[in-house]
């Protein structure tokens, strides 16, 4: 019996393949591919296309300037509306705050290390480099949370794919840099960091760690996009990404937000802070799931928090458009 492979669309960097390929896997499986299906066969269930984006293109800027986290989905997300693709794999902490109408967020499966590994050649923690050392990020979160720490520091702006970054490294560009955890996992390269940084003292990304399977809004209850949800991510991201929707969070606002699933008590910390790190504001809540709409009561305490922040933060957090 013929039939035509869901097609993923996904951003054509080493990183995006590796983790949308795993995804290509699961969602085969759940089409039915059998578990020792080869790469034919799993294609035959689900094909991969590489889209390259905007935020792909443009390395020599940071993302603020060009216009945002929607580069690295805007290209993806027309395909997505036009027909071409049936789905598409990204990191959650890519995705802005709002979707285009018509398209949403189906399904996040199990979530990887949430946090920022610290990478360097002259010491083993953040606390630990030199006074007056570089820093290399392009996240204006990292560059704020670290100057918080370390106001000594001479951010120096780095951006491109983790091989490129960890070449810059190399060639002494910076005495540091920051990734997600998780995509080193993903890469095979979790070994590489010196240390990592404390989820609860410099909160990650919202959303860091997770992929998220973006579809068309009609295709959201198919049974092979409910096969590959993990409820407990998807309730933790949900809180998280509340609080960047409260704060309007784009690549201009330095915000970092962690929500943690026990049982029933979804516990959550919001922060946000200037792009000097010299004003930080923080607030963190709790909430205890009834079993009813728990991505719902989760949305509603990132949100409260979120507002929170905002109103104490006020203009301080956020960047100037220079």
């Amino acid at each position: 019996m013929s039939r035509q492979p869901i097609r993923i669309g996904a951003r054509g960097s080493k990183l995006s393949l590796a983790q949308s390929g795993h995804m290509q896997a699961r969602i085969a499986h759940a089409l039915g591919a059998p578990l020792d299906a080869g790469p034919e066969e799993i294609a035959s269930y689900a094909q991969l296309i590489p889209i390259v984006t905007s935020g792909d293109r443009i390395q020599d800027r940071r993302l603020m300037e060009i216009g945002g986290k929607g580069l690295f989905t805007k290209e993806i997300e027309e395909a997505l509306l036009d027909g071409r693709i049936d789905c598409a794999v990204h990191s959650l902490k890519d995705m802005p705050a709002e979707l285009p109408p018509g398209l949403v967020l189906a399904a996040t499966p199990e979530r990887e290390d949430p946090r920022d590994a610290f990478i360097s050649k002259v010491a083993q923690r953040l606390e630990d480099l030199p006074r007056g050392a570089r820093l290399g990020t392009a996240s204006l979160r990292r560059q704020a949370q670290a100057l918080h720490v370390r106001p000594d520091l001479d951010v120096v702006m780095l951006r491109g794919n983790v091989d490129t970054r960890l070449a810059k490294l190399e060639r002494g560009e910076a005495d540091a840099i920051l990734l997600a955890q998780s995509g080193l996992n993903r890469l095979g390269m979790g070994h590489i960091p010196q240390s990592w940084l404390d989820p609860l003292a410099a909160p990650p990304a919202p959303g860091q760690g997770a992929l998220a399977i973006e579809s068309r809004a009609e295709d959201v209850d198919a049974p092979w996009l409910a096969a590959i949800r993990c409820r407990p991510t998807t309730i933790a991201v949900a809180a998280e990404r509340g609080a960047l929707y409260a704060l309007e969070g784009s690549c201009r606002t330095a915000v970092g937000a962690y929500g943690r699933l026990d049982g029933t008590r979804l516990c959550l910390l919001v922060e946000a802070l200037s792009p000097d790190g010299v004003i930080r504001v923080r607030h963190e809540g709790e909430v205890v799931l009834t079993g009813d709409d728990d991505a719902g009561q989760a949305l509603a305490l990132g949100l409260s928090l979120g507002a929170a922040v905002k109103a104490e933060g006020g203009d301080a957090i956020i960047a100037p458009t220079e």
